[in-house]
């Protein structure tokens, strides 16, 4: 059984929040309509979903069918009409405040839900132009929470081997006779892979499974 690290999703929350908000603070509001590798979202809408997750968890505003995709898109028309400063400030105080509800849930099935903020966070930077959109001070931690939720998913077992880590990042689970496949990536070039963002192929080498098989979210 995976031990759970309750303070993780905060520790998480926190540092990103410490990285992203500044950045949103100074950035010119024309900017917050570009594109995202959301197809149906652009960056204020991203930012929108992300505060609203957010404050729906530190309200325990979670009614069945939360965080479908209906629930996001309502979530997210609501506060088409916000004006921008609202929107950043409601992501401001639930990433601030998230993480304590996360942690209190024994159950854990919160705790992927501060690693889409950190994704939504690469978004984001990466429809800004800036570098390193999918890294940062939060990396770590970020891959811990894949390795955690690819298990959770059930995909196959993967270990990647990554510059600067001794051992490899384990991902999904084993146990169904089919040897481990083999990943050597950047971390980046993972958190790509995992969560379906656009990639070159020639960041990566990937054997014995199918980039769909290593994605964390359907």
């Amino acid at each position: 059984m995976e031990i759970r690290e309750p303070e993780l999703p905060r520790r998480l929350l926190l540092t990103e929040r410490a990285a992203l908000m500044p950045l949103l603070r100074r950035t010119p509001e024309e900017l917050f309509s570009r594109r995202t590798a959301c197809p149906d979202w652009n960056v204020r809408q991203v930012l929108a979903h992300c505060g609203a997750a957010l404050a729906r968890i530190v309200e325990g505003r979670l009614e069945q069918a939360v965080f479908s995709p209906e629930s996001n898109a309502a979530d997210v028309a609501e506060r088409d009409a916000w004006p921008l400063r609202k929107v950043l400030d409601e992501l401001d105080w639930g990433m601030a405040e998230a993480g304590v509800a996360i942690a209190a849930r024994e159950d854990g099935l919160l705790d992927t839900v501060a690693l889409g903020e950190w994704v939504h966070a690469g978004d984001v930077r990466d429809a800004f132009g800036e570098p390193g959109a999918y890294g940062g001070d939060s990396t770590d931690s970020a891959l811990t929470l894949i390795g955690v939720a690819s298990r959770r998913r059930g995909n196959p077992l993967v270990h990647a081997t990554l510059p600067g880590r001794d051992a490899a990042l384990v991902l999904g689970v084993g146990g169904d006779g089919r040897p481990p496949a083999q990943l050597t990536a950047d971390a980046a070039t993972l958190v790509r892979l995992c969560t379906g963002r656009p990639l070159k192929s020639s960041l990566y080498e990937l054997s014995g499974a199918r980039e769909e098989e290593l994605y964390i979210y359907d």
